[in-house]
């Protein structure tokens, strides 16, 4: 039955790598069910809810990914997306967190409008094959970046706005994970992330630096406080349509890049740069935005932590579909979750790096009307922190290069106006 419905053979993969590859995703993504709660509680929405309601979105919106387009691509709310709604919209803004729900929920239906017009399949197509693989090469560094981060072996230093960090217990414990990490991945054993995330958790216990959990199993919170509060008609109003604007570029270029860099990752792109089955990944997108905003979050979109599945061998929607349902699952289970500390997932965002920069052999610097648009992509993103930063600055450059030679009848319309967009962006 699964190999009638997810074509397993036709992937070149079978169900225990998928199962082992939605494991990987999951736990390396786990820390959403964490970090988005804490962020969003800032606004006054009742934190438990949001723990319950991350959970469910996460999950439900993977299955549909997994289910709708076959994919192993999980959603889940944006991180940097959180911090639009949280610090912009509600602290700074003064708006009720009702209303910026109705925001993001404005924002996903005109993304959907959007999706079923084609404009944004169009215009993943306009982007040139060297930005393609410089956003795959860029969210590679991005992904590391956050786990070098992560495991505190890059800090915040005032004089240089980075710096290495003290080499610790928890620094120890994800050298030791991705010291083993890489070892099973030149000996080619299946799941190797995964049993390095499972390894340093072990050792992380024995160790002290995490404790097992004193009870397994527990109901989780009501999401009733905030499922189904937003405010939609509050959101009409027409000084909140550039806030509107915003999600929609920020989600427009994050889930553009992250799909775009996890189907290169597992060879679903084509020699001309069409991706398979791309308008159901994007509808479905979409609609995580839509009904993720009814239940009570910021905006859904796809998670950069896919590929870490992805380079562990998940190859179709089951991998998708067993991360959703260990989200879903999760919700009852968040003691046994909080036990994997972020010294255990750091190792596999980090060799999902170097996966990722596999595409950087694939560009060719020697021609700068390619190469320095690439490189623009590929720094702003883990500089900026931001992938549709790095996108913008990759768009602009490559229209404004084309545009001083006097080729611009090489630009696609459509990507000329995602430099427009990309500039009105930036200039914001």
């Amino acid at each position: 039955m699964l190999e009638r419905f997810f074509h397993l053979k036709e992937h070149g993969t079978c169900l225990r790598n998928e199962i082992l590859a939605g494991i990987t995703t999951f736990l390396a993504a786990a820390y959403i069910i964490f970090v988005h709660p804490d962020m969003l509680a800032a606004t006054g929405m009742d934190k438990g809810a949001l723990t319950t309601v991350t959970c469910l979105v996460a999950g439900l919106a993977s299955l549909l990914m997994a289910l709708w387009a076959n994919v192993p691509i999980m959603l889940a709310p944006g991180m940097g997306l959180n911090a639009f709604f949280t610090y912009t919209l509600v602290i700074n803004q003064k708006l009720p967190w009702q209303t910026a729900l109705g925001i993001v929920f404005l924002s996903g239906i005109f993304f959907l409008i959007l999706t079923w017009l084609g404009f944004r399949e169009r215009v993943l197509k306009a982007i040139p094959v060297s930005l393609q693989q410089a956003t795959a090469v860029g969210i590679g560094l991005f992904i590391a970046f956050i786990g070098l981060q992560n495991l505190g072996l890059i800090i915040d230093n005032p004089a240089t706005l980075v710096g290495l960090g003290p080499i610790n217990r928890p620094a120890l414990l994800g050298l030791v994970g991705l010291l083993l990490a890489i070892l099973l991945e030149i000996r080619k054993v299946r799941g190797a992330l995964l049993f390095s995330i499972l390894a340093v958790t072990a050792l992380a216990i024995f160790s002290g630096e995490t404790n097992l959990p004193q009870t397994l199993v527990s109901l989780p919170p009501s999401p009733a406080p905030i499922a189904f509060q937003l405010d939609i008609i509050g959101a009409l109003n027409l000084s909140f349509w550039a806030a509107i604007f915003t999600f929609m570029f920020m989600d427009l270029f994050d889930s553009l890049g992250t799909l775009l860099a996890v189907c290169q990752e597992a060879g679903m792109v084509k020699e001309d740069g069409k991706i398979p089955g791309l308008p159901r990944m994007l509808t479905a997108d979409a609609l995580a935005t839509v009904g993720g905003a009814l239940l009570g979050t910021s905006t859904t979109t796809a998670f950069l932590e896919s590929a870490s599945g992805v380079s562990d061998g998940g190859r179709t929607g089951l991998t998708g579909a067993v991360t959703g349902i260990l989200f879903i699952l999760s919700a009852f289970f968040a003691p046994l979750v909080g036990t994997v500390p972020p010294c255990a997932t750091a190792p596999a965002l980090i060799m999902v790096g170097v996966f990722m920069m596999r595409g950087m052999g694939k560009i060719d610097f020697y021609d700068f009307e390619e190469g320095a648009p690439a490189f623009f992509t590929i720094v702003f993103m883990p500089l900026s922190y931001s992938i549709s930063t790095g996108l913008a600055f990759g768009f602009l450059s490559y229209v404004l290069i084309k545009i001083a030679l006097g080729k611009w009848r090489q630009c696609d319309p459509f990507l000329a106006g995602a430099a427009i967009l990309s500039l009105i962006s930036l200039w914001h």
